[in-house]
Formats: structure tokens, C-alpha cells, sequence
């Protein structure tokens, strides 16, 4: 088989050596010693602080799954910072102190997944990249400045990076979940990032703005936009956010 033949072939070979088949599960021990930490933090970061989120009321949710739809053309009206605020806390804001149990779910709860954002117009926030603190609510500031090109090519050269209000680029830490499921891990940490995207994308409706979901994307741009390794950490998924035009 040529080289072509083998990377098409990747995706069944792994389909079929991740199956979970009975009589023949995985021997599991875990040394809790060795136990990923759950939050990633940037320490020396400046912070930038979030309003509390509002968790009761707002838009029905059925009205708000019916008009659910991909939007890739945006107004030049920027998002406020309160509705960034709400967004966050719909893709991994903490619903249980006790239990640090969120608002998608999780595998484990791992929750290898962590949520980095390029913001392009928002109210009180300086354009640049940020990654979410989920234990604290707030931003970490990683670079200042415009990134709408760079997004933009990264995100296979789609438009719609360029002219959202923001973009929510979400990463894997992998070995959060390899910990315990080792190669069963990837399966759940893909599904783990569809949750919170959904999340996102309903909770967006809800804000009466629109979303669109990117899975083609250049890996490699991506990871050299965040400063990710893309082995122990990579892109996974991305999501725009904006008002439509």
C-alpha cells in the first residue's frame, strides 16, 4: 500500500483499535499520583476580570434549538462584554463549586478540553489572544493586538474568522484524559469539545448572535497562533461568534 493508502486508511484503523469489545476491556490502574492537573493557568499573565453569568431565566430552550443555524457573514457590531462573559460560562463555566461538575460534560470528568479565544471586537476588552481561566471566570491576556489575519488563514482561509466578533479556539490536553482511557482517550476528547461548541452555539441564540463551527482549520497555524506544542496540547476545534450582517 502507497503512503496515500495508509493515511486514508488512519481513520478505520483507529475506529477498530479503540473498540471497547466484551471480555477484553483495558486492565485499569490509575496512580493517582500522576493525576494531570485539571486548570491550565498562565500566572504571569494580566487578567481580565468577567461579570458573574446569569444562571436562571433567559430564552426558552426549544425556541432557542429551532433557530439554531450557521451564520458566516458579520456585522462590524461588536459583542458586549457581558455577553463574552455568558458565552464563557456556557462552554465550561463551573456549575458545582463541591465538585468542579461544568456546564457540558465530560468523560471522567477530565475535562482535557480548555478554551482559548482571538478576540476581534468586543466592548472594554483590547483586541488579542486570551485563554479562559474556567476556576477563576476570567480572561488571561496572552497577546495584545489584531489577529484577525492570522485567525483567518489558520482557519483554512475562511472569511468569517476575520470578521467575527471573536473566535473560541478550543485545545486538548491530551493526557488529562489519556490518564485513564489511554487511546480510548481521543474518542472522548473529541465528542468533550462537540458539547461545549454546542453549548456555545445554543447559548449564542439565546444572546440573539450567531455562531458558526470550524473543524477545518490548519492544525499547525492554529497551535503557532496559541504557542501550544500541538503534541501535548492541540487544536481540536474552533467556533466564530458575531452578530450577522
Amino acid at each position: 500500500m502507497n503512503r496515500r493508502g495508509k493515511k486514508e486508511e488512519i481513520g478505520v484503523s483507529f475506529q477498530q483499535e479503540t473498540k471497547y469489545q466484551r471480555g477484553h476491556l483495558p486492565a485499569w490502574h490509575l496512580d493517582w499520583t500522576c493525576k494531570p492537573d485539571t486548570y491550565k493557568r498562565y500566572p504571569s499573565a494580566p487578567k481580565v476580570p468577567l461579570e458573574p453569568p446569569k444562571e436562571e431565566g433567559g430564552a426558552p430552550l426549544w425556541e432557542v434549538m429551532r433557530h439554531r443555524r450557521s451564520v458566516r457573514n458579520f456585522s462590524n457590531e461588536p459583542m458586549t462584554k457581558s455577553e463574552l462573559s455568558q458565552l464563557l460560562w456556557a462552554a465550561q463555566g463551573i456549575t458545582n463549586s463541591e465538585s468542579g461538575f461544568r456546564t457540558a460534560p465530560s468523560a471522567g470528568a477530565l475535562y482535557p478540553v480548555e478554551t482559548y479565544l482571538v478576540i476581534n471586537r468586543v466592548e472594554h476588552i483590547d483586541p488579542g489572544i486570551y485563554h479562559y481561566a474556567v476556576d477563576m471566570h476570567e480572561l488571561e491576556q496572552l497577546q495584545a493586538g489584531d489577529f484577525r489575519i492570522p485567525v483567518a488563514q489558520s482557519a483554512l482561509d475562511q472569511e468569517m474568522a476575520y470578521h467575527a466578533s471573536m473566535v473560541f479556539i478550543w485545545t486538548a490536553i491530551f493526557e488529562r484524559s489519556k490518564w485513564k482511557y489511554k487511546q480510548r482517550a481521543y474518542r472522548y476528547i473529541y465528542l468533550d469539545a462537540g458539547h461545549i461548541a454546542q453549548n456555545v452555539a445554543l447559548a449564542a441564540v439565546a444572546l440573539n448572535l450567531d455562531s458558526c463551527q470550524v473543524g477545518a482549520l490548519y492544525d499547525d497555524e492554529v497551535n503557532a497562533l496559541l504557542g501550544v506544542d500541538g503534541t501535548e496540547e492541540c487544536v481540536v476545534y474552533m467556533t466564530v461568534v458575531g452578530k450577522e450582517k
